[in-house]
């Protein structure tokens, strides 16, 4: 036993039993993230069950909805939730319902309990309306009426609902468009107008001729808003023309607007085929539209967005900074207590959590180097801050001070490993140092560069903490990109993958209809970051192989 001890055997197998654990842990979490994120967007059947509600006497009502969760508990905490419940067993199922009708019932979900249920069924004809506000609605079509008139009538308007509901949802396109295109446009000319008027007036430049030239300007930006507001107006008033009368499971009618309405499907009707064209196509929604609901419907472009354009900007100021001091620390910097205090300071820097980065980037990017590039370039617009706020630019500086130790550390390695007689070779046939470094050094250097920028880049896409000081918001009105000049908007704030899974996981009033939304997130953001270091392994391969020779 002490040989087998001292052979180091049991290391090995205590070593090898540790990684199985975290490969197991890691793979569970995934499995979890995948099997719960991606069920978010498959079309459930729609069943209506007959219950005994316990909590009206025991009278027989209709609970309709999808099948969410299954769970077994004690029959002790079925009875202390006021249920007078008689059982042989010990453990009793319930299931959670999703019934929809938000604005009838007060809630999406429901719990009912399976020895109360008397019967289940399927009903074919029953319509899931997606809405703008409130949720999902169940119920069955009973008129489709345009300008009050009835057009269609029961099951055989389904038809006419779908073809008046398709020209609906191209006026709101063309609404949207309007809206954030074209009149958004004019706001920002008008408000670069009003700037300008500004600047005229604090540098005593105010003259006629320049104010009349401003003010025409203005009035054609507003004869041209008057005009598309006219516009507006009339695709409003053909888009509420509109209107379905549903019938909800507890016996009431409801009218609803058609331009309340962002989808209607009969998920009892589908075939496997339809289910599956109706699964991708909800995927591409969430990947390709705003988010709606406080977060909870719709999609996370804006986020996916602002995570990537912050990235890139935060690369960009990284990378360059931490190659260069990691340059001087190993070919230039003298070796001493100094140079030794220096690289104990950035291994310190890479252990500093995260929301203190924020506080200082808050601090003194915001407020300081913010706020006196206001008072300096943009005073014409004070009181309102143009850099003296959280925004974009601050948000990657931020990430970029947090994740330079990295690029720092790994560069440093990368030259550590160059041999000497490449250096000494280089200068002895009459290159200077310079020289070296750029044409020999850094491009040998270059797998360890872009594996400690794209790690990086990877712990940058996954940091909430900081951003939640310097930049993010749980709804930005518009993108940090954008067609009006200077096009990129490093000023504006932004929204984040982050933050949008703390935002709707732990910040949502409806916490039940968030949670698939919250592993659908969390399933993208991992996958971002995959995807980043399996690109890092396959440049750093690449690269590897290409400067292989000049290392022996």
């Amino acid at each position: 036993m002490k040989t087998w001890i001292k052979s180091g055997k049991p290391w090995i197998w205590l070593t090898a039993g540790a990684v199985s654990i975290c490969l197991l842990a890691v793979i569970g979490l995934l499995g979890l993230i995948i099997a719960r994120g991606m069920v978010h967007f498959w079309p459930s059947d729609i069943n209506a069950y007959q219950y005994q509600d316990p909590y009206q006497n025991g009278e027989v009502v209709q609970v309709v909805g999808e099948l969410r969760e299954k769970e077994e508990v004690s029959l002790e905490r079925i009875r202390d939730s006021g249920v007078a419940l008689e059982s042989s067993s010990d453990r009793i199922q319930r299931y959670l319902i999703k019934v929809g009708n938000r604005d009838i019932g007060g809630s999406d979900f429901r719990w009912i309990i399976q020895p109360l249920i008397s019967g289940v069924s399927t009903p074919k004809e029953i319509i899931v309306f997606e809405r703008l506000e409130w949720g999902n609605l169940h119920g069955d079509l009973l008129q489709l009426k345009i300008d009050g008139a009835t057009v269609a009538e029961g099951p055989g308007g389904w038809e006419a609902l779908q073809k008046q509901l398709d020209t609906t949802l191209d006026l709101h396109s063309t609404i949207r468009d309007i809206e954030k295109s074209d009149i958004g446009s004019i706001n920002y000319a008008m408000e670069q107008l009003r700037l300008d008027k500004r600047t005229l007036e604090l540098k005593n430049g105010a003259s006629p001729e320049a104010l009349a030239d401003i003010q025409l300007e203005t009035e054609q930006l507003q004869q041209e808003y008057e005009l598309l507001q006219n516009r507006l107006q009339g695709l409003y008033r053909e888009i509420g023309r509109a209107t379905v009368t549903v019938k909800v499971s507890t016996g009431q009618t409801v009218e609803l607007p058609l331009s309340k309405v962002v989808r209607a499907y009969q998920p009892n009707k589908l075939s496997l085929f339809a289910k599956t064209l109706f699964y991708f196509e909800k995927v591409w929604e969430f990947l390709s539209e705003d988010p709606r609901e406080a977060n909870t419907e719709g999609g996370i472009f804006p986020a996916i967005f602002g995570t990537v354009i912050m990235v890139i900007i935060m690369s960009m100021l990284a990378t360059p900074f931490g190659v260069i001091a990691a340059i001087y620390l190993r070919e230039y910097a003298k070796q001493g207590f100094i140079t030794r205090t220096i690289r104990i300071a950035v291994n310190n820097l890479a252990g500093v959590p995260a929301i203190v980065y924020g506080v200082f980037g808050l601090g003194f990017f915001v407020y300081f180097l913010g706020g006196s590039i206001d008072s300096l370039f943009f005073p014409e617009a004070a009181p309102a801050p143009v850099f003296g706020t959280p925004g974009l630019l601050w948000a990657s500086l931020t990430l970029a001070l947090l994740t330079m130790p990295v690029v720092i550390v790994a560069t440093e390695e990368g030259l550590s490993r160059i041999p000497r007689s490449i250096r000494e070779g280089s200068l002895a046939l009459g290159a200077t140092k310079a020289e070296t470094l750029w044409r020999t050094i850094i491009p040998m250097a270059s797998p360890a560069i872009m594996t400690g920028m794209i790690l990086a880049i990877a712990r940058a896409a996954g940091e909430v903490a900081p951003l939640m000081l310097v930049g993010v918001v749980k709804l930005a009105p518009s993108l940090p990109l954008d067609g009006n000049f200077p096009f990129v908007h490093l000023d504006r704030k932004f929204m984040h993958l982050g933050f949008h899974i703390y935002d709707v996981g732990f910040q949502s009033p409806n916490i039940e209809a968030a949670r698939p939304l919250v592993y659908a997130t969390a399933l993208l953001l991992v996958i971002v970051i995959v995807v980043l270091n399996l690109a890092a392994i396959a440049i750093r391969n690449r690269l590897r192989e290409k400067y292989k020779s000049l290392e022996q």
